[in-house]
């Protein structure tokens, strides 16, 4: 009953620009925060951005501050990462969570996964 769904992931080139959703449950939903994370092959889940509640805080790791942008639509229990000048390290698996603490980086405190959603950038 509880679930996440990531969509909008593709092939794309570098400087290109990507558009994630991640469709929640109400319940879901309602947690303190939503997030993302990505994970490349053969490396750690790492944290990519945050946004609280009303959509009106939100937080970025330094490897991508400036270029991706995190967004919510509570009518439609949908956040959003908006991905801009995409580089080859971008590669990766992103994943859309849900935390039991505001605007956390760490992955441990977000209880919801999506099975995530490929993003690959190519030189």
């Amino acid at each position: 009953q509880v679930q996440l769904v990531e969509s909008g992931g593709g092939l794309v080139q570098a400087g290109d620009s990507l558009r994630l959703s991640c469709a929640a449950s109400e319940r879901t939903f309602s947690s303190p925060s939503m997030g993302w994370f990505r994970q490349s092959s053969g490396k750690e889940r790492e944290f990519v951005a945050a946004v609280d509640w009303s959509g009106s805080i939100t937080d970025y790791s330094d490897a991508v501050k400036g270029r991706f942008t995190i967004s919510r639509d509570n009518a439609k229990n949908t956040v959003y990462l908006q991905i801009n000048s995409l580089k080859p390290e971008d590669t990766a698996i992103y994943y859309c969570a849900a935390s039991d603490v505001f605007a956390s980086r760490s992955p441990q405190n977000y209880r919801y996964w999506g099975q995530g959603t490929q993003v690959t950038v190519s030189s």
